[in-house]
């Protein structure tokens, strides 16, 4: 399997953190994205940011950014979609989508999720992680997607599909199940950065 290109999905409105960018919190030496970046890059062939908005406000990344191409706020499948669009122009097969605000997320990300659709006519999986209560948890923003099915894909956003799980669950979508309930520990509130501020 070729070496899929990353998109950092950044298009959420971080309304639990006061709205704005929650990928420029700063975190330790760098921002939450800075960390991201920094676990995505040795991963894929190429890298890209999702988000919406004034593109400028992320000129020092030095990433191209990619803007969702479905009108409102369509949730991160319109990501993903944006990243499919994307990485269909760089000539690539699949992508590997990482949430801007998960700074701790696995470092062997990818070859787990490659190594969960192997054998698949078009890869698709998704990170998940055990869960005393549900059994596993899925974590529908980490994920392996095949840019062969961005045309399906956009046809269920126009169709109103918003929840990740309904749409790969269609193509029966596999999961790549990590061992650590805290491995994609993600900052949704002031107290989630101060707790990742603990964790470095």
């Amino acid at each position: 399997m070729r070496p899929p290109v990353g998109v950092i999905l950044a298009g959420g409105q971080a309304t639990r953190m006061g709205g704005g960018d929650k990928g420029l919190l700063t975190l330790g030496d760098t921002t939450l994205l800075g960390h991201v970046m920094d676990r995505l890059r040795p991963q894929v062939a190429d890298m890209a940011l999702n988000a919406n908005g004034d593109p400028g406000r992320f000129a020092d990344l030095g990433l191209p950014v990619i803007s969702d191409s479905i009108e409102g706020f369509a949730g991160p499948l319109a990501g993903v979609l944006a990243g499919l669009d994307w990485a269909a122009a760089q000539g690539a097969e699949t992508i590997v989508t990482a949430a801007a605000d998960t700074p701790f997320f696995p470092c062997d990300l990818v070859p787990r999720l490659q190594l969960a659709a192997e054998g698949m006519a078009h890869p698709l999986a998704l990170a998940a992680t055990p869960d005393p209560e549900r059994g596993k948890a899925r974590h529908p923003t980490f994920g392996l997607w095949p840019v062969a099915l961005r045309e399906d894909l956009r046809a269920a956003l126009a169709d109103g599909v918003r929840k990740v799980v309904m749409w790969t669950d269609r193509h029966d979508g596999r999961l790549a199940m990590f061992p650590h309930e805290a491995a994609f520990f993600n900052v949704n509130t002031p107290d989630d950065l101060a707790r990742a501020e603990a964790m470095q």
